[in-house]
C-alpha cells in the first residue's frame, strides 16, 4: 500500500513540475524575454530560456581573438627567425672548426680543445635558449587564452543583463549536440555585441 502511495505521489510531483515549466515557459511572445511562440503545422512551439553559441564561429569573427592571434603569430615568427639565425651561426662555426682540424690549422692541441669546448658550450646555450622560447610562447598562449575567456564570459554576463537566458551552451561541431534548432543559436548576436564592446589596445 505504501508503495502505491509513493508511486501516486511521484506521478503527482512530476505533473506539478511539468505544469510549472509549461506555465513559466509560455504566454510571452517577445524574443528578448526568450519565451517566443511560433506556429508551424498547427503545432505551437515554445523556446526555453536557453541558447547556444558556435564557439568556432565566434572566435573566427571576434576582433579580440583576431588581434591576439595575429600578435601571437608575429611573436612566434620573430622568435623562430632569431633562433634560426643563431643556429646558422653555430653551424658555420662548427664547419669552420672541422675545416681547421682537417687542415691542421690549430697551432696547439690546447687551442683546438679550447675551441671545441667553446662550441660545445654554444650548443648547450642554444638548446637552453630554444627551451626558454618554447616555454615563453606557451606562457603567453596560456595568458592569451585566459584573457580571451575572461572577455567572453564578462561580455556574456553583460549581454545577458537583464537575464534572458538561464543557460548558454558552447558548441563546436557536434561535441555537445547532435541536433539543436537554429532558433537557439545566438552566435551572431553575441559576436556583434562583443565586437561592439571591444577597444583595440593602442600600440
Amino acid at each position: 500500500m505504501k508503495n502505491v502511495n509513493y508511486i501516486i505521489n511521484g506521478i503527482l510531483a512530476v505533473a506539478v513540475i511539468v505544469l510549472f515549466i509549461l506555465h513559466f515557459s509560455g504566454g510571452k511572445s517577445n524574443r528578448s524575454n526568450n519565451y517566443n511562440l511560433f506556429e508551424g503545422d498547427s503545432i505551437n512551439k515554445s523556446l526555453l530560456p536557453i541558447a547556444y553559441i558556435r564557439t568556432d564561429s565566434l572566435l573566427a569573427n571576434y576582433k579580440l581573438f583576431q588581434d591576439l592571434n595575429e600578435a601571437s603569430m608575429k611573436d612566434m615568427e620573430n622568435h623562430q627567425l632569431d633562433l634560426n639565425q643563431r643556429k646558422q651561426r653555430f653551424e658555420k662555426d662548427v664547419q669552420d672548426f672541422q675545416q681547421k682540424v682537417q687542415l691542421n690549422a690549430f697551432i696547439t692541441q690546447e687551442r683546438m680543445n679550447q675551441e671545441g669546448a667553446r662550441l660545445e658550450k654554444t650548443r648547450s646555450d642554444l638548446e637552453k635558449y630554444a627551451a626558454q622560447i618554447q616555454q615563453s610562447l606557451a606562457d603567453k598562449n596560456a595568458q592569451m587564452q585566459r584573457q580571451l575567456q575572461d572577455s567572453v564570459l564578462n561580455g556574456l554576463k553583460s549581454f545577458n543583463t537583464p537575464q534572458k537566458y538561464q543557460i548558454i551552451f558552447s558548441n563546436i561541431g557536434t561535441d555537445n549536440f547532435y541536433y539543436i534548432d537554429d532558433a537557439y543559436d545566438i552566435t551572431k548576436e553575441v559576436t556583434d555585441y562583443l565586437n561592439a564592446r571591444y577597444t583595440p589596445a593602442k600600440e
